[in-house]
Order: structure tokens, then C-alpha cells, then sequence
């Protein structure tokens, strides 16, 4: 794909906080905001990745906030909101990306079932609480909260993920009813299989041997990219959107249209009528 131009000064004057925003999606989120014109604070649970993403923006001469911390712990999510109401009296929009990667069966413990929603749709509900105030003094605002093709789909030994990425569009619809009389719209975004650090692991660091396997889930063949999740956020986010709430976007390349057929290469149908 070619490279995302933004669109020039979409988000100036505007403030995000962008949770997980040290790594994969959350970091091309926190670039993508701005470039095009937004102060984002963002949260990281490895303080040298964390560190490294603020000084990276800061280099390019973006206004940002970086805090380490776990979204699991309710006070970090509140000091998350409030330092960045103290360092730019307001907050536009909030990014719940941050998610505990536990995919686990019948084996999970109660430890792994309460840690991937603590730091999920738990966490993504106490930011969505917190944010909402100064949100709503702020005259509205957006949310976007990041779920996966996996909400929605059966795959082996995933009750953990699976289950709390389903329960992320259900708080994302429920939240859109609440926070609109607030000036709120929320929404939510499913990506299928990006280029991230966990499916990087998965290949071994071999994308050239992996992608064209992976890649025949999804009806373009390929695997996405974390800024094409990010430019579908900003899409949300905008006033394109303004007339969108309580939906779900994918961005999968197809995975979630595609049947059992799969692409439909020829081998599959011989001999069907």
C-alpha cells in the first residue's frame, strides 16, 4: 500500500488520549492524530517502549504525553485522564486500544479470564467513565474503541480473547446510548490479521513466508497494516462520522465477508455442480 497522506490540520486544536500507544495499532493511532494537527497523551506497560514512542513524536516536533502504567489499575486510568486535562484543559477523544493478548481455552485460570478484561473492556469502560466529563465540558467528543473479527467468530482455544473482544461491541453499544446526550458518539473498529508485534512473534520475524498463508483469510490477500486501523479510527473520530455511533467498522480486508469456500481456488470446487 502507499503511504497514508494526512489530512493537513483535521485535528488542530483538538486533544486524544490514545491507551497502548506505544506499540502496533496504538502507536500508528498516536502518529496519525499528529500529523494531522491533535495533542495525544498515551499510555505504554513497557516504559522503554513508552519513552522511546514520546520522544520519537517529540522529535518530529509533535505535542504529545506519554505515562506508563497498567490500564488494568483503575488509578492509572484516572491519572491518565487527569494529567492530560492538566497539561491541555480538555480532552476530544479517547482511543481504548490497550488489550491483554491471553488466548486461552478450557485450561485459562481465573487470573488469565480477570486479567484479559481488566485490561479490556473493564478498562475500556473506566476510561470511557472518566473521559466522558471533560469530554462533555469540551462540547462532545468520540470514542473509538479497538475489538477484533475475533468478537465475533469461533477459533480454537481463544475463550479469553474471544469472549472479551465480543464483550468490547456490546459496552460499545451501550456506551453510545449513554454518553449521547453528552455530545458523545462511540463507536468501535474490528480489525482482521495486522502487522503487529504478536503476529510478527506468531511468523518468527518470516513475513514473506507467512503472509501468503495468512493472507488467504482475508478477500484482499494480504494482511493489513496498522495504519490503515489507524486512518479507519480517525475516520470515526472526524466529522465525517458525525452521524455514526454504536457501529462497528471492520477493517479486516474481508476476513469476516469471506465463506468456507475460502477464495475459491479451483482444487475446492472440483467436481461441484
Amino acid at each position: 500500500m502507499s503511504e497514508r497522506a494526512p489530512i493537513a490540520g483535521r485535528f488542530k486544536g483538538k486533544v486524544a488520549i490514545v491507551t497502548g500507544g506505544s506499540a502496533g495499532i496504538g502507536l500508528a493511532t498516536l502518529n496519525e492524530l499528529c500529523r494531522e494537527g491533535a495533542s495525544v497523551a498515551f499510555s505504554g506497560i513497557e516504559p522503554e517502549l513508552t519513552a522511546g514512542a514520546g520522544r520519537a513524536m517529540a522529535k518530529q516536533g509533535f505535542d504529545v504525553l506519554g505515562l506508563t502504567g497498567d490500564m488494568a489499575d483503575e488509578r492509572f486510568c484516572a491519572r491518565l485522564v487527569d494529567e492530560t486535562v492538566k497539561k491541555w484543559k480538555r480532552v476530544d477523544f479517547l482511543v481504548n486500544n490497550a488489550f491483554s493478548f491471553v488466548a486461552k481455552g478450557k485450561d485459562a485460570s481465573r487470573d488469565d479470564w480477570e486479567r484479559t478484561f481488566g485490561v479490556g473492556p473493564i478498562a475500556y469502560a473506566t476510561m470511557g467513565a472518566k473521559a466522558a466529563a471533560p469530554m462533555k465540558a469540551s462540547g462532545g467528543g468520540a470514542i473509538v474503541n479497538v475489538s477484533s473479527i475475533s468478537a465475533r467468530i469461533a477459533q480454537p482455544d481463544r475463550w479469553t480473547y474471544n469472549s472479551a473482544k465480543g464483550a468490547v461491541q456490546n459496552l460499545t453499544r451501550c456506551m453510545a446510548l449513554d454518553l449521547a446526550p453528552y455530545g458523545i458518539r462511540v463507536n468501535s473498529v474490528s480489525p482482521g490479521w495486522i502487522w503487529t508485534r504478536e503476529v510478527e512473534k506468531a511468523a518468527g520475524g518470516n513475513r514473506a513466508k507467512w503472509e501468503p498463508v495468512w493472507g488467504d483469510f482475508h478477500i484482499l490477500r494480504r494482511l493489513g497494516e496498522t495504519v490503515e486501523v489507524a486512518a479507519a479510527i480517525l475516520f470515526l473520530l472526524s466529522p465525517d462520522a458525525s452521524f455514526i455511533t454504536g457501529a462497528d467498522l471492520p477493517v479486516d480486508g474481508g476476513y469476516q465477508a469471506l465463506g468456507s469456500e475460502g477464495l475459491g481456488n479451483a482444487s475446492q470446487f472440483a467436481g461441484s455442480h
